[in-house]
């Protein structure tokens, strides 16, 4: 499936010091899973959740939900372990946190390949500093392996010194600059977490405003708040069958040797046909996934 294809509207982080939660990730619905080694874990617990992590990516049961792993950065104790682990762990991506430089993303490569990481294992990167935000750009063109960028707005605003907000001002550059990266890179965008969870009206505006800004998904701190991401950052169905008129037409149109035509008042060209046809995709990717 096209990385653009695949629905990311829910990635959930679990904390991996907790067996419990990594046992009910296997029935939540979200499109993704992060299991954390990092925020989530004391560093008094750190190798014992590494452990518990991998055994239970190797033991499976995930079904179509995507496995990332998050690990701990190359500057800690437990970051280069925590690489060589997620290499052979069975987790389709590794998720590098505070990513400032390119070189920082090559060097992760490096060692998640000399420890045997597949071809297939794909590498994410935290956007949560003000450095990082700065250098998106060449963080996004550093790898063949990058497929995702993550919007770490917590450590953000803090790093910022900011406040948050419902209208979210205060990383609003931020977001913008990290999606554009994405798109100039062909990578896949993940808004950042949403913290109230007795919120339910900010995490739905939170959700839209990042729909509209052009990000692909959510990351989630609790399984309540999954059915509202995947609800709004999934093609409306109207929007389906819209795209499935505009491909049929643009069709219809090069059988006749024209280049464009119109639909409903609206000219369709090439560009318009590419969103259309990932459009469906994504809607029979999220259909098969029941």
């Amino acid at each position: 499936m096209p990385n653009s294809a695949r629905p990311r509207r829910s990635v959930l982080y679990m904390p991996g010091s907790n067996a419990r939660a990594l046992e009910k990730a296997r029935s939540v619905g979200a499109d993704g899973l992060i299991f954390d080694l990092e925020d989530a874990v004391a560093p008094s617990a750190k190798e014992e959740a590494r452990a518990l992590v991998v055994a239970e990516l190797k033991k499976g049961g995930y079904g179509a939900r995507e496995t990332i792993l998050r690990v701990n950065g190359l500057d800690t104790p437990w970051g280069k372990d925590d690489l060589r682990s997620a290499a052979t762990s069975g987790a389709e991506a590794v998720l590098l946190p505070k990513v400032e430089s390119a070189a920082s993303v090559r060097e992760a490569e490096r060692i998640l390949v000399v420890a045997g990481a597949p071809p297939t294992q794909a590498l994410w990167c935290m956007i949560e500093t003000p450095r990082g935000v700065l250098a998106v750009n060449e963080i996004a063109a550093a790898s063949p392996r990058l497929a995702c960028l993550v919007m770490g707005t917590s450590d953000l605003v803090k790093d910022l010194r900011g406040r948050h907000t419902r209208e979210r001002r205060e990383v609003i550059v931020a977001l913008g600059l990290t999606v554009l990266a994405a798109r100039a890179h062909a990578l896949a965008a993940l808004d950042g977490v949403h913290l109230d969870l007795e919120d339910a009206d900010g995490l739905e505006s939170s959700c839209r405003q990042g729909l509209e800004m052009g990000f692909d998904g959510k990351t989630l701190i609790h399984p309540k708040t999954v059915d509202v991401a995947n609800r709004i950052f999934a093609p409306t169905p109207e929007e389906v069958e819209r795209a499935r008129r505009v491909i049929a037409a643009h069709a219809e149109a090069l059988a006749e040797k024209k280049g464009v035509v119109v639909l409903d008042g609206r000219l369709v060209e090439a560009l318009h046909v590419e969103e259309a046809k990932r459009t469906v995709a994504l809607a029979e990717a999220i259909a098969a996934r029941g």
